[in-house]
Order: structure tokens, then C-alpha cells, then sequence
């Protein structure tokens, strides 16, 4: 009777039952002196290890996480959130954690109020960060423990992310120094941040070249098809030496609407992407683009809540793991010989 031992069998032995067990453990609810002491008496004469329940009880833990995706997640989206799951996934089993995941919808916070109101996880990752975030500013008021994935304004606010900004800038100048000077950039809501910290990276990139990029190149708040074949007929009017995506959504489509009107990458219009995901593992060309490490991103999030859960110091973090992957899609015709 060791390891094995339960909140039964010590309500049998002691001739108690086991809510008064429970009780007398999580030191919760009417149960007195001396029926708490001989419940203490009988576990350390037992060596009992309460399972994860009486441990939550105990502890007044609930042993679960909570990880909140967006609800208007799209394909390119979906691998990002999985290798990020599979990261917290991994830590939180090693520590005795699982995982709730509740998807939100727009600015509607009710199935966060719902999981925290009824008790159901001890802290939260937010997956996804807005410039206007109801999400996390509730979650602040509400004082549970989060981290979100994704830089915030926020300077009480923990986060943890990819140097998004670093990697931008570094993929920008590349292609600048190859001599791509006049660039058109293409992404998504403004509502988000990453959409914001790409596009500063980019900006910076030539910055550093001592140039600056044309305004009326950069076409953001892009999250139609029929948008990004609007832009196409306009950006090839222009001659422009390259465009870039802010992910692989975007420029899956472009390279689509560059095939129906017979517009050759790299020959006549060269491609690159800030986020290398799965959608483009067979283009051809292959595309350049940004490869992070979303699985250790995901890992560092999940560890870091659980040091929040448990009282430790923490700060926020931005991880420096990716690489600039330079494909056929960048080439200029010399570059083949």
C-alpha cells in the first residue's frame, strides 16, 4: 500500500467518508481538528501520493491549461497551431498538465468567462494577439495566469514569440541586396500584430539600405482571392523587381493568378514569403521564404505559464530560432548559370 493507495481506501480504513477525505486534504469545506490530523496521520504512515484529482484538490489546482485558437483560423493557419500544440503538449504532460482548447470568435469573450468562471484550468495561452485585444484585457482583469503567443503593447502583459521582426528584415535585405529594390508587399488584417511587425521589418530592411520603400506597393487588410488577383493586375503594371507575402496563403494565390495570365516566377516576376508552411511544400517553383521552429515556440509558451502557475519570476521572450530558406522563386535569370 504505497503508490497504490486512494482517496477510497483511506475513507474505508479510517471509516470516514470520502468527502470529509477530500476535505480534510484540500483543507476546504466543515471537517474537524481531529478527523483532519488522523486523515494527515494515516497518509504519512502510508506514504500516499495523491492521484491528480486529491493533488488538485490539495493544491486547489485544477491540472489543466487552457489554449484559446481563434475561430477565423484558415489553412495556412491550421500547421502553425498544431506544431505550436505539439510543443505545449509535450511540456504539459511532463508536469502533470493537460490541455482544454476553447476556440473564440471575433471579440466574443464567453467561452473564456466560462472556463474561468467555472473553475476549469489554471492559466491560459492565447494563440494569436490583437492591436485591440478584448481577449487579453479581460484576461488581465480576470487575474488568471496567461502568456500569450504573439508580441503585445502591453508591458504587463508576458508573451512569448518568434523574432518575426528580425526575420522580416533579414529576408527583406537579402533580396534588396540581390538587387530587388522595388518590392511590393502583400498581407493580412492590421488588426493583428504580426501583420504590423512584418511589415515594420520590412520597412527597416530598407532602412538599412538607405532606402525607402513605395507606399503605394504595400497592400495590407488583403484577405480575399479576388483582392489578391485585384493586386496582381496592378503590381505587374508597375514593373516591379519582386513581391513579397506576408504568409503562404497570400502567395499560394499569387502564384496561381500569375499561372492563369501566363506570368513566369522567376522569369518575369520573382516571389517570396514570411512564413514557410506546408501549403507550399510542392510550388513550383519553390518559394523563399521564413522557417521557424512553431514546435519550441509552443514548448517556451506552455513552461513559461506553468512558471507563472507556480509563482516563479518570468519575462517575456523572443526567440531567435529561424532561417532564411532562398529558392528558386527569387532567381534572377543569371543566377541560373
Amino acid at each position: 500500500m504505497t503508490d497504490r493507495i486512494t482517496i477510497d481506501d483511506i475513507a474505508r480504513d479510517l471509516g470516514i467518508s470520502k468527502t470529509t477525505v477530500s476535505r480534510a486534504i484540500s483543507g476546504k469545506g466543515r471537517v474537524s481538528d481531529e478527523t483532519k490530523n488522523r486523515v494527515m496521520e494515516y497518509i504519512n504512515k502510508h506514504n500516499y501520493r495523491p492521484n491528480m484529482m486529491a493533488r488538485a484538490l490539495a493544491q486547489q489546482k485544477t491540472y489543466n491549461i487552457g489554449v484559446v485558437w481563434p475561430g477565423d483560423y484558415n489553412a495556412v493557419d491550421l500547421p502553425f497551431f498544431q506544431r505550436c500544440m505539439i510543443g505545449m503538449s509535450e511540456i504539459t504532460a511532463s508536469c502533470g498538465y493537460d490541455i482544454l482548447v476553447t476556440l473564440v470568435i471575433g471579440d466574443d469573450v464567453s467561452g473564456l468567462k466560462r472556463i474561468i468562471a467555472n473553475h476549469k484550468v489554471d492559466g491560459i495561452i492565447l494563440t494569436r494577439t490583437l492591436v485591440d485585444d478584448k481577449h487579453a484585457r479581460y484576461l488581465r482583469e480576470s487575474g488568471i495566469p496567461f502568456v500569450t503567443v504573439g508580441r503585445t503593447d502591453e508591458d504587463d502583459i508576458i508573451y512569448v514569440d518568434n523574432d518575426n521582426f528580425s526575420a522580416c528584415r533579414e529576408l527583406t535585405s537579402i533580396l534588396i541586396a540581390k538587387g530587388m529594390k522595388k518590392l511590393a508587399l502583400i498581407g493580412g488584417s492590421t488588426e493583428h500584430i504580426i501583420t504590423r511587425t512584418r511589415h515594420d521589418g520590412f520597412v527597416a530592411a530598407f532602412k538599412d539600405a538607405g532606402l525607402t520603400p513605395d507606399p503605394t506597393l504595400i497592400y495590407l487588410n488583403i484577405e480575399s482571392k479576388s483582392r489578391a488577383g485585384n493586386i496582381l493586375k496592378d503590381i505587374i503594371k508597375r514593373d516591379i523587381d519582386g513581391v513579397i507575402c506576408m504568409d503562404d496563403n497570400l502567395a499560394g494565390e499569387i502564384m496561381l493568378r500569375c499561372r492563369d495570365r501566363h506570368i513566369r516566377i522567376p522569369d518575369d516576376i520573382r516571389l517570396a514569403s514570411f512564413y514557410n508552411s506546408s501549403l507550399l511544400e510542392g510550388a513550383v517553383p519553390p518559394v523563399t521564404s521564413l522557417n521557424f521552429d512553431d514546435k519550441n515556440l509552443g514548448a517556451v509558451a506552455a513552461k513559461t505559464l506553468l512558471d507563472i502557475i507556480d509563482g516563479e519570476e518570468v519575462t517575456s521572450r523572443v526567440l531567435h530560432n529561424y532561417e532564411v530558406i532562398l529558392k528558386e522563386s527569387t532567381k534572377y535569370q543569371k543566377e541560373y548559370y
